[in-house]
């Protein structure tokens, strides 16, 4: 007989594995004990060396579903501790003397086996909304230390009754150490106002039915939810929440309801049914002519919608009772964080929910949905979120680090030892609200973590929120420019240590000239970078507010549009574009430009899509950043069309695409009549063959051949699709985000590895 020690690190506290750790001794005949320890699984195990072995084995090859096993590790030869015959799963405690860093469970989707008692009237869980086991349920949203037990969850004010202590300590049951596991009896219960249980999920049935909007008590905050089939409950929810044009997410009850709404390739399917259960962008289905039945103002003008899956018991509860289609969008007002807890909830969306379905369990973490799309099989994470965050990526750090963000889409990152975990997200930092969110959450995930940085990365924009927070940190600060962040993220999530071409498109980054940024090829490593390329720059009238009006980035590209040789655009090509702005507004915008006054200039690919928008009278005023784009996107569809004119020039070293001939071309196409639609997908492949030629001409001045993408312009599709293809036809590999989000995102996980590589060249 052998006594060893072993030690498991990795997503293995609230996934079921002290259970299995349990019943793979058992079948092996091995004595011993488990237990969770700080954020990692540890324990002791007597028996056969072969048997130990294979014990050893199995726990990395045989893990649950939801474990994520880093490492395995079994020590020498050791003194039993004190313990009886058989194995044995002891109660968790904190090590004070295990510093390394943990690993939080994301929230887990409702699993087949919990979502068949819960229909099975037989079953004593029957149309029980909490419903959960070690396969699935709420972890990250409501763990408020670790290690990861009872205790230390916001369900430790629910004792549990007789029969769900007999699971609980049952290893045979499926529920054996699952830390939420409760039911009627003990468990939390839904409230509507007085109502209580199924007496509250009927009133919420009611007004939903009755075109009502319900404020929803969620995993990860309150959501919005009404009949995505009815006209005018969207439009009310749209007016009341001030979200007068972004695509709201619908939840169907399976993939069968999906795919009766749209296309759904392998890949999409596979996410849609995952346990991450993340919302997924879908082209829409076209029958006899007509869209299928979803209210028009889901996703107005667009030919794509985000659709998931239901989460909970609850959502599956409320789906089958109304059996429609759910917009289930986020609690808040535009632009504020989700609302998490019960009375802030009441206060902010009173004004917008017509009923409060609630219940008694606190959210101790917010995490908003999770968005993702596909391009064939290749993975674009457009949110990190619920189900996916905070579980760690890797990433080649060795010193502890923390990635302060951008301002848009905003993510904060803390990463040690060799992995980056990525908090939720927060949304645009532009007032309080969401500023006191991400510092919340900051505080929170470095506790559970046990990452305590010494170092914090930050953008180089002094106006930032996330850089103001991180010169108050007292920690040492290392700025990261924009885009070198983005490109950066993409080539250490896929393991790029070398020299690599990045492609950085996107709205806007201070570069380090103190221009803004965001057409840029950048010749890069994980510690620097030297700008080969960009697209010309053009003036921004009004700053920041030219971002909201497309018409103004037109004008100023038309009328300030740097000077590389070519023409602007003829007036009389402009003149059916000027002659739709109002006169006044175009009088005012005209003498900025003239003047310089307030008309900082950028090389934004973005803004180039919003120019093309608003030429194109797509998109001459925007509620949200990226409308005009998205727009653009839709209403090429799957066109053919021939690429506009276009030119790469050099000037002052650098390789650059000047828009005027491609403006004066779309424009002059437009004029002789040619369809929207043409022109808008001319325009995206004429972005492709640009962003082409500029690699070829850095590769044949000896740049590399991998090509790292990144920025919110690529969330396009189309585009994506485009420039992928033709830079593998000029032989290069091409690489773009998966895992972590290809836009702002996925900033701060950029700033996190060009730290750790700063830092690892100075040792």
């Amino acid at each position: 007989m052998t006594v060893r020690r072993f030690h498991v690190e990795g997503i293995v506290q609230g996934v079921g594995y002290r259970p299995f750790v349990y019943r793979t001794a058992a079948e092996l005949g091995l004595d011993g004990w488990v237990a969770n320890v700080n954020g990692h699984v540890e324990g002791e195990v007597a028996g056969p060396p072969r048997a130990i072995e294979q014990f050893a084995a199995r726990l990395r090859t045989d893990a649950p579903a939801l474990a994520r096993v880093r490492r395995v590790q079994l020590t020498g030869e050791a003194q039993p501790s004190a313990y009886d015959s058989g194995f044995h799963v002891r109660h968790s405690a904190p090590d004070d003397s295990d510093m390394a860093p943990r690993e939080i469970p994301p929230d887990a989707a409702i699993c087949a086996a919990c979502l068949h008692e819960l229909l099975d009237p037989r079953d004593r869980r029957y149309r029980y909304p909490f419903i959960n086991c070690t396969d699935c349920g709420p972890r990250a949203t409501i763990i408020e230390d670790l290690p990861y037990d009872r205790i230390r969850t916001t369900m430790r004010r629910f004792p549990l009754c007789a029969r769900c202590a007999a699971e609980y300590a049952d290893p045979g049951d499926r529920r054996f150490h699952a830390e939420p596991v409760a039911c009627p009896v003990c468990g939390p219960r839904l409230a509507w106002d007085e109502l209580r249980g199924e007496e509250a999920l009927r009133a919420a049935v009611k007004t939903v039915g009755a075109g009502g909007i319900v404020a929803l008590k969620g995993l990860g905050g309150y959501q919005l939810v009404c009949d995505a089939g009815d006209p005018a409950a969207v439009a009310e929810l749209r007016r009341r929440k001030g979200r007068p044009a972004k695509p709201f997410a619908v939840m169907v009850r399976d993939v069968e309801a999906a795919a009766r709404l749209a296309q759904i390739g392998a890949a999409e399917r596979e996410a849609l049914t995952s346990s991450e259960r993340p919302v997924v962008l879908l082209a829409r289905r076209r029958r006899r002519g007509a869209v299928a039945p979803l209210a028009s103002g889901v996703h107005p003008g667009l030919a794509r919608v985000g659709l998931f899956l239901p989460t909970t018991g609850l959502h599956h509860l409320l789906l089958d009772d109304l059996a429609r289609p759910l917009v289930v969008t986020s609690g808040n007002l535009s632009d504020e964080p989700i609302a998490v807890d019960d009375t802030e909830a009441r206060v902010t969306l009173a004004a917008v929910a017509d009923g409060f379905l609630t219940h008694d369990r606190p959210i101790r973490s917010r995490y908003d949905d999770s968005v993702v799309q596909f391009t064939g099989r290749t993975r674009i994470t457009v949110r990190r979120a619920r189900g996916l965050a905070p579980a760690p990526l890797p990433l080649p750090v060795r010193e502890r680090v923390a990635g302060a963000g951008a301002q848009l889409k905003h993510t904060f990152t803390l990463a040690a030892d060799g992995r980056a975990h990525i908090g939720p997200h927060n949304g645009d930092l532009a007032d309080l609200p969401t500023y006191d969110a991400f510092t919340a959450s900051y505080e929170h995930l470095k506790q559970l973590t046990g990452i305590e940085p010494g170092v914090v990365a930050h953008d180089l924009h002094p106006g930032y929120l996330s850089t103001q927070w991180a010169g108050a940190q007292p920690l040492r600060r290392i700025p990261v420019q924009h885009h070198h962040a983005h490109v950066a993220a993409c080539a250490a999530e896929h393991g790029v240590r070398g020299p690599f071409l990045g492609v950085a498109y996107d709205g806007l980054g201070l570069g380090d000239d103190g221009t803004l940024w965001g057409g840029e090829i950048l010749v890069a490593d994980l510690r620097g970078y030297r700008r080969v390329g960009r697209f010309a720059t053009a003036p921004l009238p009004g700053g920041d507010a030219a971002v909201r009006h497309p018409s103004r980035t037109a004008l100023g590209h038309l009328l300030g549009g740097e000077t590389l040789g070519s023409p602007r655009p003829y007036p009389w090509l402009t003149r059916p574009f000027t002659d739709r702005l109002d006169p006044a507004e175009s009088a005012t915008v005209h003498a900025m430009i003239a003047r310089d006054v307030n008309c900082p200039r950028t090389s934004s690919a973005g803004r180039l899509f919003d120019t093309v928008a608003a030429l194109l009278g797509i998109a001459g005023q925007v509620s949200y950043e990226g409308e005009a784009a998205v727009l653009l996107e839709a209403a090429a569809g799957d066109e053919h069309a021939v690429p506009l004119a276009h030119r790469v020039v050099r000037a002052r070293g650098l390789w650059v695409y000047d828009p005027s001939p491609t403006l004066a071309d779309l424009l002059e196409r437009q004029l002789a009549g040619e369809p929207v639609a043409r022109l808008a997908a001319a325009f995206h492949l004429t972005l492709a063959l640009v962003t082409a030629e500029l690699v070829a001409r850095a590769v044949a001045e000896g740049a590399p051949r991998t090509v790292c993408l990144g920025g919110g312009c690529f969330v396009n599709r189309r585009l994506l699709t485009e420039v992928k293809r033709r830079l593998r036809a000029q032989g290069m590999r091409v690489l773009v985000g998966g895992q972590v989000p290809v836009g702002d995102g996925g900033i701060s996980y950029g700033q996190a590895a060009v730290a750790a590589a700063r830092l690892a060249g100075e040792g």
